[in-house]
């Protein structure tokens, strides 16, 4: 009983990121309005209101702590992997890497978080288009934000954020030589996106395509693996 008290609360009770209170105002003063034109038109803007709460949701997460796992920077499905060489913004070669997209629908948490513990190397915008974030060639046309962590064995795991069709915006707080955690808060996307992960040359995915994963929690790779990348299967 108590678990199942614990469960609802975690659903019904969550802490909003403060980038989203001025979003979830704005929705509440429309619904507001709405409300004195027609009262039906007032319930359905405090319903958009909830939704714009629920979307800017940031609750904690529980992030392994062994050194060499990568870990999931966003909540979603994992849409692509395979092997594409990383921004050339980033200055990291051209030699092909894994890569592990992840989509985020606009119900997904959008609070995104550092995979690696690591020293930012370097942090990259690059403005583009918006199209729909599950297209490949997203990677190369959208607007994006590309960042280069560094860990202390001198290896470096990229990861990029992407706009989506409906995202136009990304916000990205890590600055260059900056030291971060595998799992701490770095930034979000607004509205539907995508997350790219570029990993090590030799390191194979421990997710497989159209699985659910958890920011901050989902392992995506190990680093002092020789474990073959993994399949999965709809059951």
């Amino acid at each position: 009983m108590q678990a199942q008290q614990i469960s609802l609360t975690k659903y019904l009770w969550f802490p909003i990121n403060r980038e989203g209170w001025p979003f979830v105002a704005l929705f509440a003063v429309g619904a507001l309005l709405l409300g004195q034109i027609w009262a039906p038109l007032g319930w359905l803007g405090a319903l958009l209101t909830c939704w714009c709460a629920w979307f800017f949701r940031d609750p904690d997460r529980v992030t392994p702590k062994r050194d060499g796992l990568v870990i999931s920077p966003a909540d979603g499905v994992v849409q692509m992997v395979g092997m594409v060489a990383p921004p050339p913004e980033l200055e990291m070669g051209d030699e092909e890497r894994m890569r592990i997209s992840v989509f985020m629908s606009v119900f997904s948490v959008h609070i995104n978080r550092c995979p690696v513990d690591g020293k930012v190397a370097k942090t990259a915008y690059r403005p583009g288009k918006f199209l729909d974030a599950s297209l490949d060639k997203a990677s190369a046309d959208n607007e994006r934000m590309s960042v280069r962590l560094q860990r202390e064995d001198g290896r470096d795991i990229a990861f990029v954020q992407i706009a989506g069709l409906v995202a136009r915006r990304i916000k990205c707080d890590l600055k260059d030589g900056q030291s971060v955690r595998a799992g701490q808060r770095f930034g979000l996307i607004r509205f539907g996106s995508r997350v790219d992960v570029y990993l090590p040359a030799g390191v194979a995915p421990m997710v497989a395509l159209g699985q659910s994963i958890i920011a901050g929690e989902t392992v995506l790779a190990d680093l002092d693996s020789a474990e073959a990348a993994r399949e999965g299967e709809i059951r």
